[in-house]
């Protein structure tokens, strides 16, 4: 049986973008006043995407690793930026600890994923280690962000009742533990919730794309469940990573429940 590729061309994706069209006549005759804001991510997806492929194009061809490894660092300090940005209240050092969470959770299992399950040489090969890292850290930021959120949050919201356990002997983390554990659960609510339905109700956008490509849709299947348990296990670590942090900038070194800057 022969597999039809098709390849794309630049009216094609001409033809793709003219269906904004029809996102632009519904937030005009709903009045969502989104037309800016589609059309500036409309703009922003064509040319950075379209930037990213040259860069990636140009490192693919010379397979560096001081070059993978430079894209990879600014693609996770990114990251850590994008998940602090997410965050309502901020406090001062709240960068520090998205870059610690998304940076240690995503190495972590970028690295098990090439070493281990992988087993690609070397290590550093672009075509494998950046898809990965980038489908790792793109979950893992919105899953941190959560957490942090939804913590920062209600430890502003519960500063009373926290202070008032602390004053009948709880300890600083049984204090907050009920608000650490749904922060967590909120943060990995998206990726569990994927989890549920892949396969069913969605075809992830990795496993669609490599069918696209002309790939056995075997091994697509294949690697499409490599990275949603890769995925889940970074967002478990990312979230845990954040909320520990977190807990601790609220808690001073006489283990008493402040509000940081």
């Amino acid at each position: 049986m022969n597999h039809m590729q098709v390849f794309l061309t630049y009216s094609d994706i001409a033809l793709a973008s003219g269906l904004i069209i029809i996102v632009l006549l519904i937030s005009w005759q709903l009045r969502l006043k989104l037309t800016s804001t589609l059309l500036m991510a409309a703009v922003r997806t064509i040319v950075q995407l379209s930037f990213i492929g040259l860069i990636l194009a140009w490192i693919f061809a010379r397979e560096q690793w001081y070059e993978v490894l430079l894209i990879l660092t600014i693609m996770t300090l990114i990251a850590g930026s994008a998940a602090k940005n997410r965050v309502k209240r901020s406090y001062k050092g709240l960068l520090t600890d998205t870059l610690i969470a998304v940076g240690t959770s995503a190495t972590l299992v970028t690295a098990i994923a090439m070493i281990v399950i992988l087993r690609v040489q070397p290590w550093y090969t672009p075509q494998f280690i950046i898809p990965i890292l980038g489908l790792i850290l793109g979950n893992s930021l919105t899953a941190i962000s959560l957490t942090s959120n939804q913590l920062i949050e209600t430890f502003h919201e519960q500063q009373g009742r926290i202070e008032m356990m602390l004053s009948l002997s709880a300890r600083p983390f049984e204090a907050v533990h009920e608000q650490i554990r749904a922060a967590i659960t909120n943060g990995m609510t998206p990726t569990l919730n994927s989890m549920l339905v892949v396969g069913i109700v969605s075809l992830p956008g990795m496993m669609t794309g490599q069918i696209l490509a002309g790939a056995d849709p075997t091994q697509a299947v294949r690697y499409q469940i490599v990275t949603m348990f890769l995925i889940c296990v970074s967002s478990t670590l990312g979230c845990t990573i954040s909320a520990l942090l977190i807990y601790r900038r609220f808690f001073n070194k006489n283990q008493q429940f402040t509000l940081p800057r």
